[in-house]
């Protein structure tokens, strides 16, 4: 099974779009299942459903910086090169989605006003553009990684 559809059955599960990209790449790094889905649950909606920074573009860059990170003992450039990679991952997932913020995403909508709620629900935007961005994201990060 693809990564990204690992992703898209976490999602689809009721978990967060963090959660969804980040389970299905950090356990190639030895973090357990749970403790992905521990770590990626602030990061859901935006980071907490504040809507700032996608939570699955998060959940990817979690999976960049574990393999790539630049840890107390290692060499300073690990940081440069996780720092490139993220900037790459960016670039690219704003060419394909036109933005990394959530509710930009989301067209706009407040996930947290009932009525703008309302009119995501109505619109399937979590199924139809959410799951999009949850295999985006894992599918650019597999790449970047």
């Amino acid at each position: 099974m693809e990564k990204s559809d690992k992703a898209l059955g976490y999602f689809r599960n009721k978990l967060n779009c963090s959660q969804a990209v980040f389970a299905s790449l950090g356990q190639d790094s030895g973090i357990s299942e749970d403790e992905c889905l521990k770590i990626g649950c602030a990061f859901g909606g935006g980071m907490g459903r504040q809507q700032y920074t996608c939570g699955a573009v998060t959940g990817a860059l979690m999976a960049i910086g574990l393999k790539h990170g630049k840890a107390m003992n290692d060499p300073d450039d690990k940081k440069e090169d996780t720092y490139n990679r993220t900037r790459d991952f960016f670039q690219k997932f704003k060419e394909m989605n036109g933005s990394v913020n959530c509710k930009d995403l989301l067209e706009g909508l407040d996930m947290n006003d009932p009525d703008d709620h309302r009119i995501i629900m109505e619109k399937k935007l979590f199924d139809i553009k959410c799951e999009k961005y949850v295999k985006d994201a894992v599918r650019l990060a597999e790449s970047i990684i």
